[in-house]
């Protein structure tokens, strides 16, 4: 077992912006928007690596980058995540896939000898189903998990416990967060494996699109949630890798909590659409509410910035909206189980197109166009896309939004079939 060389005291990670910082999860919504933070602080040395360059599970393979690339810092924010159908079909694939990316990330920093700190990210799914309101840092296995994503949960669990057996044993500074449900660009926008930001927010542009005179949502409106910008938590984790090395994790939430029927007229104004919200009260409404008692992390110093319209505003203006066809006639992929999958980009209402060629955003599961080598994603096996000829691509180009990764990474859409019905859904 490799030996941890203590951080000088007098080093923060904040002036250490030299050193190499390892962002395990680069594309998925939290780690796309640590990648920001951490280059607008002037950060010099991001590593990063796409699954085809590294595949997390492999302890072997993991071992060997860590040993080649020696990073100083390291964010674990790579999961296997998926809505409660996959959490329910694919059981075991959750709790392995995560047990193994946390055990190996981990493990592999410690032997590497020049880890000083690493900070895992984990999810408010930790704590009881029934945990008292707000659900404080000590709820942590003080009752019994909601069965739908109890796979996940406890991997996550088991991720906070090793960071702690780590420290205690090793003297590894590795510390964890866990954040309440989240928004933002990247976000993944699938209609059968999106959070009901994203949902809704999809519900109502496809209505708005083909003029549908009314949306239906579940539930009466009444249950209580709270939501934190993914900017907001980026700037969360710069804080805790600078400032926190405690043995126990820690909340990070807004603080602040809406109503499922407040949230859904907000998002209806943010898109515009002008049809009639029905709740159809005959489906169930979920937990009451759930909101995260983040006091610990505000008692240190850090509170969050974006306010929640703002927030929408900008998550919708840099939302996929090429095509309103593509975007209605999108056919879910039931295989489609992670945050992190490529998926499509067109535009950013933020005022930049995308180029033809790649990028990311969330509306469509990818397929291998033939002949592209993997280079180029795309879904025209699913149906031509009306007035496309086929797969509609795209590319991102030097000059393109600043949201989109800068790497090239894939892209395209397609669809076809009939635009689904039914009511938005939520997995939070």
């Amino acid at each position: 077992m490799g030996t941890v060389t203590a951080a000088d005291p007098h080093t923060s990670f904040l002036a250490d912006k030299d050193a190499k910082v390892f962002v395990a999860g680069h594309r998925g919504l939290v780690g796309s928007a640590v990648v920001r933070r951490l280059l607008s602080l002037g950060f010099t040395s991001v590593v990063v690596r796409t699954h085809a360059e590294l595949d997390l599970t492999r302890q072997a393979d993991v071992e060997a980058f860590f040993a080649a690339e020696r990073p100083r810092y390291v964010v674990l924010a790579a999961a296997k995540v998926g809505g409660i159908h996959a959490n329910s079909t694919f059981p075991a694939d959750f709790i392995a896939a995560n047990l193994q990316i946390q055990t190996n990330v981990v493990d592999a920093a410690l032997r590497s000898g020049s880890v000083r700190k690493l900070l895992f990210l984990g999810s408010s799914c930790i704590y009881p189903k029934f945990a008292p309101q707000p659900i404080t840092e000590g709820a942590l296995l003080s009752g019994p998990l909601e069965p739908t994503n109890e796979w996940y949960a406890v991997a996550k669990i088991a991720g906070i416990k090793m960071c702690q057996a780590y420290r205690i044993q090793h003297g590894l500074d590795a510390v964890s967060a866990m954040p309440t449900n989240l928004y933002g660009p990247h976000d993944n926008f699938h209609p059968e494996n999106s959070h009901v930001l994203p949902a809704l927010i999809r519900r109502f542009h496809e209505a708005k699109a083909c003029d549908a005179p009314e949306v239906v949502v579940w539930g009466s409106g009444s249950p209580l949630r709270e939501f934190l910008h993914v900017d907001d938590l980026a700037d969360a984790v710069i804080f805790l890798m600078d400032q926190y090395s405690g043995l126990e994790h820690v909340n990070v939430g807004s603080g602040s909590e809406v109503a499922i029927k407040e949230l859904a007229e907000l998002v209806k104004e943010v898109v515009g659409f002008q049809g009639k919200l029905v709740w159809d009260s005959s489906k169930p409404d979920g937990t009451p509410r759930k909101l995260m008692d983040s006091s610990k992390i505000q008692g240190m110093g850090w509170k969050p910035k974006i306010a929640l319209k703002e927030g929408l505003v900008e998550t919708y203006k840099c939302t996929p909206v090429a095509d309103a066809d593509n975007i209605i006639n999108a056919q879910p992929d039931p295989a489609l189980s992670s945050r992190e999958t490529d998926s499509v980009p067109a535009k950013c209402e933020c005022g930049r197109e995308n180029s033809p060629t790649g990028a990311r955003a969330g509306f469509f599961p990818p397929e291998t166009a033939s002949g592209s080598g993997g280079g180029i994603r795309t879904l025209a096996s699913l149906g031509p896309a009306p007035g496309t000829g086929g797969a509609v691509q795209w590319r991102r180009g030097a000059g393109d939004c600043p949201h989109q990764e800068k790497e090239p990474v894939a892209v395209a859409a397609a669809a076809g079939g009939a635009r689904r019905q039914g009511e938005a859904g939520a997995r939070r």
